[in-house]
């Protein structure tokens, strides 16, 4: 296939847009409503119905449009071809412990990459109507209006935001130490509980920095474009080239990236916190 056009990657957003606010008007009917609550697996892992809704809304839309194209969905799994160049990163709720327990952090996040590399997304959080969205080399919006990331020069002066994998409870490496490390160094650490918010938030300039590991394409591939669009830096850990395979991230407003990367090498775990 060709590389996208400006064209291209202005029906590809806003396709992608049509998606996330068709999933939006999904989580608010079931907000509040859900009956049943389902574990995955890990402890804390949920799905509703409300999951599973949003994201046969968002194949629907995407399949309309354009179905030449591969989709890897959280709920669903693989949807045609993943070799193919285009391939959409969907998580129809982002935050569905929050969603399940009425808390007011959760969203829709539909990215697209070509080649391995996220070049559209939007990210539609409905208990705020907030409608985030970039393409690559179009600039990223909040309800349609230009953001940019923070200018927050330093780590002191900073704050944060990162998030917990579901596999915490089995692995010493599960970001408590680099939490409480960073707490201490910085004006705070928040832990909003959906990382595509959490990059949102990064772009937007409301926070200046993100790390996070355990993650999966679909909830990272949406919020680095938005980032990045917004003037942002999207790293690995140790500022070598991210990888959206190894559920690793450090994203910030890059002013602070080269300090926050050089604390996250550094830190060891806490060993009082053993898997259990």
């Amino acid at each position: 296939m060709s590389v996208p056009s400006t064209q291209d990657l202005q029906i590809f957003l806003d396709i992608a847009t049509e998606a996330a606010l068709a999933a939006g008007v999904i989580l608010k009917d079931y907000c509040g409503q859900l009956t049943q609550i389902e574990e995955k697996g890990r402890p804390g892992d949920l799905v509703t119905v409300a999951d599973k809704a949003a994201e046969a809304a968002i194949l629907q839309v995407l399949e309309r449009h354009l179905p030449e194209h591969a989709i890897l969905a959280e709920e669903s799994g693989q949807h045609g071809d993943l070799s193919n160049s285009y391939l959409w990163a969907i998580d129809p709720l982002d935050g569905t412990t929050n969603y399940a327990h009425q808390y007011p952090f959760f969203a829709a996040s539909i990215g697209l990459l070509y080649n391995g590399q996220p070049i559209v997304g939007a990210i539609y959080d409905p208990s705020h109507d907030d409608l985030f969205r970039a393409a690559k080399g179009l600039g990223a919006t909040c309800n349609r209006r230009p953001i940019q990331v923070s200018q927050t020069q330093t780590l002191k002066d900073s704050l944060l935001v990162t998030g917990f994998a579901y596999d915490r409870r089995e692995t010493i490496d599960n970001n408590y130490a680099e939490f409480c490390h960073l707490t201490h160094l910085t004006h705070g650490v928040r832990r909003g509980g959906a990382a595509s918010i959490d990059l949102a938030y990064v772009a937007c300039g409301r926070l200046d920095g993100y790390w996070e590991r355990g993650l999966s394409p679909w909830d990272l591939a949406a919020g680095v474009i938005i980032v990045e669009e917004a003037g942002g830096k999207v790293t690995a850990y140790d500022t070598s080239p991210f990888d959206i395979r190894s559920g690793h991230i450090l994203a910030t407003n890059n002013k602070i990236h080269q300090e926050l990367s050089d604390r996250l090498v550094k830190i060891q775990p806490l060993e009082q916190f053993e898997p259990v």
